[in-house]
């Protein structure tokens, strides 16, 4: 039973991409690190996996909140399921705790000198990338940073699409007054400078308001910004096909403008969707690095790769491994995205496999 209908000519371009073995590959280790993302609380997380005490087993990483006193302690405070292991190990009474790999969230803040500031990677403390300058794993924010990013950059390139293919569709497809006006409009648009419009919005936004809540202002501020170059691409592939004669066929036979823009100018410009969709993503995750960096990017205490390379080059000689630990993740992220972005834009490409006469 075959679950996608492709059609001869989607098969060739999937078969191309899948011959050039360094776009492909970086796909898959792409979607691996997705898949890692989204069960993330498994690996890298201070919640135990699974508790047993006293003959019953307990799931406190997706289940419920559990007190000390639920495990014989004497607080009423979240457990503390490290200490909680250490002691059913040294009490010998048969209970035990299984713990992620990185058993710490990117929040919690660990020392074992009782002093915060950074510390040296440690597999002894199971911080196998040391601390930050406020004794954070570095991992656990990694990861977490990481997993962040990429979500912010697919909602980025989602929002982007749907406002650039939607004006630049009806630009190129109406064209006359409609379109001039829009150009000029968009000109105006793009003369705004974002750096200052992110920084004036950030400045008027209450601290009272939710951590999801300013995300969600930035991602708006960035996507508000960014939308236009996608619009000029699809203006110009519109207005191709709408000159074509399969376009001219489909009005003949009475068919609406919406009919003829969404089955069958969309299809025919997916090459070119496609082909900007890694470097869409690129440009995002730089973006969104480059405003932590400068301090209006996630708000604290949100991990991100930014905030970790902006405390990395103010303590570079005293504590080099936070610098080189994200500075090493986002430039493996890039380059897998930007190998993927190259391999797609090559086998989608026909001027590569076409003899024009």
């Amino acid at each position: 039973m075959t679950v996608l209908n492709l059609n001869p000519q989607t098969l060739k371009k999937l078969r191309r991409f899948r011959a050039i073995k360094r776009g492909y590959y970086s796909f898959i280790t792409l979607m691996l690190l997705l898949v890692l993302c989204a069960f993330g609380e498994l690996l890298v997380n201070s919640r135990a996996l699974v508790v047993s005490y006293e003959g019953e087993l307990y799931f406190p990483t997706y289940g419920a909140f559990h007190p000390g006193t639920d495990f014989g302690r004497d607080y009423s405070y979240e457990t503390d399921y490290r200490e909680l292991r250490n002691t059913f190990e040294e009490t010998g009474s048969g209970d035990w705790v299984l713990m992620p790999p990185v058993p710490y969230n990117p929040f919690e803040n660990h020392s074992t000198t009782g002093i915060f500031k950074p510390q040296p990677p440690s597999f002894e403390q199971a911080h196998y990338l040391g601390t930050d300058t406020t004794s954070r794993d570095i991992l656990a924010r990694l990861f977490y940073g990481t997993r962040i990013a990429l979500l912010f950059s697919l909602a980025f390139m989602a929002s982007v699409y749907l406002i650039g293919i939607t004006i630049g569709c009806a630009m190129g497809y109406f064209g006359g007054t409609f379109d001039l006006l829009l150009q000029r409009l968009i000109e105006i648009w793009s003369n705004i400078p974002f750096l200052y419009m992110v920084i004036i919005v950030f400045s008027v936004i209450p601290a009272t308001f939710s951590i999801p809540v300013r995300i969600a202002v930035l991602l708006t501020v960035m996507v508000l910004f960014s939308w236009t170059t996608m619009t000029y691409y699809m203006r110009t592939e519109t207005y191709k096909e709408k000159a074509r004669d399969y376009i001219a066929s489909a009005r003949v036979i009475g068919a609406s403008n919406s009919r003829i823009i969404f089955r069958h100018i969309l299809p025919n410009v997916i090459a070119t969707l496609v082909t900007f969709m890694p470097f869409t993503i690129v440009s995002a995750v730089t973006a969104i690095t480059s405003l932590d960096f400068l301090g209006f990017g996630l708000p604290a205490p949100t991990p991100s790769l930014g905030e970790l390379l902006k405390q990395g080059t103010a303590t570079l000689r005293t504590a080099p491994w936070i610098v080189t630990s994200a500075f090493g993740t986002l430039v493996v992220l890039l380059t897998l995205v930007t190998f993927i972005g190259e391999a797609v834009r090559e086998s989608f490409d026909p001027r590569q496999f076409t003899i024009y006469q």
